[in-house]
């Protein structure tokens, strides 16, 4: 198992949070805090959840992480991180994806994220001059 829960947006690396780094008991407090609200139903994709289980709070704080991204609220995008890596310690990946206004979260357990490289090809000099 990955110690690193990667947060990508667009296929770009925006958050590594790192499990092996342990969290102080104020952090640990927060995030049973946000359990607790929890226990009360969330709102998932516009439908009322009165009892989630642990995956529909898992996109749910993971759709937190990414509006908290783009909003720059940095302590909460890093508390968001936190639930989602010490609650669901085989998550891999968050990938988030947003395409004219519209977005879709990904919760990945089956691949470590690995950045995306170029590839430029050149076409070799034997064959410049041809059409």
């Amino acid at each position: 198992m990955s110690s690193i829960l990667a947060v990508v947006l667009n296929g770009t690396l925006q958050l590594e949070y790192h499990r092996d780094k342990p969290l102080p008991d104020a952090q640990h407090q927060y995030l049973d805090r946000m359990d607790q609200f929890m226990d009360s139903g969330i709102t998932l994709g516009g439908v009322r959840i009165n009892a989630p289980d642990q995956l529909q709070r898992a996109q749910f704080v993971a759709s937190s992480l990414i509006q908290s991204l783009h909003d720059d609220n940095e302590s909460l995008a890093a508390a968001s991180c936190a639930y989602l890596a010490t609650r669901i310690p085989e998550l891999r990946q968050i990938k988030a994806t947003e395409v004219n206004e519209q977005r879709s979260i990904d919760l990945v357990f089956d691949k470590h994220y690995v950045p995306e490289q170029t590839i430029k090809f050149v076409k070799p000099e034997s064959l410049k001059n041809k059409p």
